[in-house]
């Protein structure tokens, strides 16, 4: 039971990681391309993690805290460089490929 728990963690692992690498190369400009490895690849590594935390700590040496440590430095710090390289794209003035969305006349939606 504890296989197929293990062979989930890291299939789902690694179909996460390969989704999100996918959407890195596929994705049309800078501002998709951050989903990819922000969102998939980081749920992706944190599953491989979990998984490798139950193995190695089911093998008699203790709870893993390495993995432990590991993920939650990933989950804190993925989100905040991806904040950052898209707060520096905005200031570089980067366009992005999507259309913008058409702007709402106040004055009207007052009334």
């Amino acid at each position: 039971m504890l296989d197929i728990l293990l062979s989930l963690l890291i299939l789902t692992g690694a179909v996460f990681i390969f989704i999100g690498s996918l959407g890195l190369v596929r994705l049309d400009d800078f501002y998709t391309r951050l989903h990819g490895p922000t969102k998939a690849t980081t749920l992706g590594v944190g599953s491989l993690l979990i998984a490798s935390m139950i193995h190695f700590s089911l093998q008699g040496n203790g709870i893993s805290v390495h993995e432990i440590l590991i993920t939650l430095f990933l989950f804190i710090t993925a989100p905040v460089s991806a904040h950052l390289l898209s707060k520096a794209a905005l200031h570089r003035q980067l366009r992005s490929r999507a259309p913008l969305p058409p702007l709402i006349n106040t004055a009207e939606t007052e009334k």
